[in-house]
């Protein structure tokens, strides 16, 4: 097979590779912050996939040099119908800066784990660049990036309040969340001979319009107007109203349309989509991805990001855990969308086939890994609910949290032919596990928690308590620890009677708004007398649109209205996170706690 056949599996990224299709014309050019990589775990391809499943030329333009003369934004011309942008499958603030805003030297996304091939905010640069060149032509932006800063929101790395990004970057529409069902509708509108102008009440989709304009007409719609974005760089009040009303609407099924003047124009954010179905989801995945990156990559170093998930596969999205700092619910949605387990598995055979695959699927999980086929029993009591969690402050009584499919959906995988483990890497809700929590637990879940320590743990079990301090955890939407304190026992107790070595990790984050020093104090005293040494550490990071970073803007509690402790500074960050590490001897002095007794060699 001739490179130039082989290349005609991946979609097009360079001229070359359009011209070899004999295309006159492409129809939507993709330009990324990410390596191309055709795996369903990487949004561009993902996107790329649809476009070209609903018969449209579709090319993507990975990692462009913006700081040349900037032929990669030319070098495949002007596209039929619109530009796409995206920045990848991260932040690029989060790519780019650790906690404490210093520079990482490595990206996971590019070849070789290189920093240094994408700008800082990716979607507004490159925005801006095809709006100089192209001026006539739409461009449409989305991404993790793109969407969780469809409104006013605070820029942790700025240390201030930013517009919409439909704003700052001048793009014509923003697609927030996962965008499969806005773009076909968008491509068949466009196909249709429909002016890109014209179309103002996509569902899932941002505009702008001027400040004095009537909002598009729709009729079916309700209608919430949002404080402007420079009122709440005046007051924070109104900035905490406007997410309060924000987060309320993103995690309904049927909301509000959303406006919020900023300047002279005024953006819109019209209401999702419902979330797609199993039969959707099976399309989007059964998709004829390579699994590969592009031979253009070949000569250029592993990319680390799919090193990683290579060999995962990924049964359902969504999550309605609802933690504070997550934005998972708020782009992916509080529903869980699951795969068919035919999908699934059609999946892990595929896997199981490739040339390098050992034996070993690194994951079947995610967001979390124990959410797959939990809905609403009644989904008409769902469709206007508003909680930003389905299982706390308690469990909703309306929730299946049933175990069962998802341990047949583990059996079954490890039964196919070439796979020898399946492990799950993704973290799990264990609060689901326990009738303490969840009333509805029982023999299903203990069954579940026997199978997942017994078959598919490598070595240890990821799970993230984020803190032991109760005022802490209230305020991260997160159980009590005494049910991580329950697991522990669970867990060792099937893996003594099995004679296993296997441990548990935890995750922890330090300096999350409310936690003062104190906590962390005490977070310290209960690991150690669980005797954990924490690894899996993580300074709280304020990224865009969440209820934490919120709380740190403003130091408030928004439902309560009190002041809440915030660790802003650096050197207050930097000290909060050294009290994981108290048994190094440089830690942080803990007050009744003997360095010398207790130090362990690291």
């Amino acid at each position: 097979m001739s490179n130039d056949h082989n290349i005609l599996n991946w979609l097009p990224a360079s001229r070359k590779e359009v011209d070899l299709r004999e295309w006159d014309e492409v129809d939507v050019i993709i330009f990324s912050g990410d390596a191309y990589v055709d795996h369903p775990s990487f949004g561009t391809a993902v996107i790329g996939r649809v476009i070209e499943d609903e018969g449209f030329r579709v090319a993507i333009v990975p990692q462009p040099n913006w700081q040349d003369d900037l032929r990669d934004f030319r070098k495949l011309g002007r596209p039929k119908y619109f530009f796409g942008v995206t920045a990848g499958n991260m932040d690029s603030m989060v790519n780019h800066y650790t906690a404490a805003k210093r520079l990482r030297s490595d990206d996971a996304y590019t070849p070789g784990g290189k920093a240094g091939f994408r700008p800082d905010y990716p979607t507004i640069v490159y925005t801006k660049i095809l709006k100089k060149i192209f001026p006539d032509v739409p461009v449409v932006i989305g991404g993790i990036e793109a969407s969780m800063r469809r409104l006013t929101h605070y820029d942790y790395w700025k240390d201030q309040l930013e517009p919409s990004v439909i704003v700052s970057s001048g793009a014509d529409m923003l697609i927030y969340g996962m965008a499969e069902k806005p773009l076909r509708e968008l491509l068949k509108l466009l196909s249709k001979g429909v002016p890109f102008s014209s179309v103002k009440t996509l569902h899932q989709t941002a505009i702008v319009i001027a400040g004095n304009e009537a909002l598009p007409s729709q009729k079916l719609w309700k209608d919430i107007s949002l404080n402007s974005f420079e009122n709440c760089k005046k007051e924070k009040k109104l900035f905490s109203d406007n997410f309060l009303k924000f987060e309320k609407e993103s995690n309904k099924i049927k909301s509000a349309r959303l406006s919020e003047p900023s300047g002279d124009l005024k953006v819109v954010i019209n209401p999702p989509f419902e979330p797609v179905t199993e039969e959707e989801a099976d399309t989007t995945y059964d998709l004829p991805y390579t699994y590969m990156p592009h031979p253009r990559y070949n000569k250029k170093g592993s990319i680390p990001a799919w090193e990683m998930i290579k060999f995962s596969v990924n049964i359902h999205r969504g999550c309605f855990g609802g933690c504070s700092f997550c934005a998972i619910a708020a782009h992916q949605g509080k529903q869980i969308v699951s795969r068919s387990e035919t999908s699934i598995l059609k999946e892990v055979r595929k896997i199981s086939e490739m040339a390098d695959f050992k034996g070993y699927l690194s994951d079947l999980g995610g967001p979390s890994a124990n959410m797959y086929r939990m809905t609403g029993k009644d989904m008409k009591l769902c469709k206007p609910c508003s909680r930003p969690s389905c299982i706390w402050p308690a469990v909703c009584g309306n929730l299946k949290t049933s175990h069962s499919h998802l341990t047949n959906l583990y059996r079954q995988v490890d039964s196919i032919a070439g796979i020898k483990k399946s492990f799950i890497g993704s973290g799990i809700r264990y609060d689901l596990l326990f009738s303490e929590w969840n009333k509805s637990a029982g023999r299903a879940e203990g069954e579940y928690l026997e199978e997942l320590v017994l078959n598919h743990v490598s070595g240890r079990l990821k799970v993230a308590p984020e803190h032991t301090a109760p005022g802490v955890l209230e305020l991260m939407r997160k159980p009590p620890f005494e049910l991580y304190k329950k697991l522990n026992k669970r867990f060792d107790n099937i893996r003594t009677r099995h004679g296993l070595k296997y441990g548990i990790l935890p995750y922890f984050i330090s300096s999350h708004p409310g936690c003062k020093d104190a906590d962390m104090k005490d977070l310290v005293k209960e690991v150690k007398e669980l005797g954990i040494k924490p690894e899996q550490v993580q300074d709280f990071t304020p990224t865009p649109m969440t209820l934490s970073t919120l709380m740190y803007y403003t130091g408030l509690d928004p439902f309560s209205g009190r002041k809440i402790y915030v660790a802003k500074s650096i050197k207050d960050k930097k000290r909060q996170k050294e009290f994981f590490f108290w048994y190094r001897k440089d830690s942080v002095p803990v007050p009744g706690f003997s360095k010398k007794k207790h130090f362990l060699k690291r």
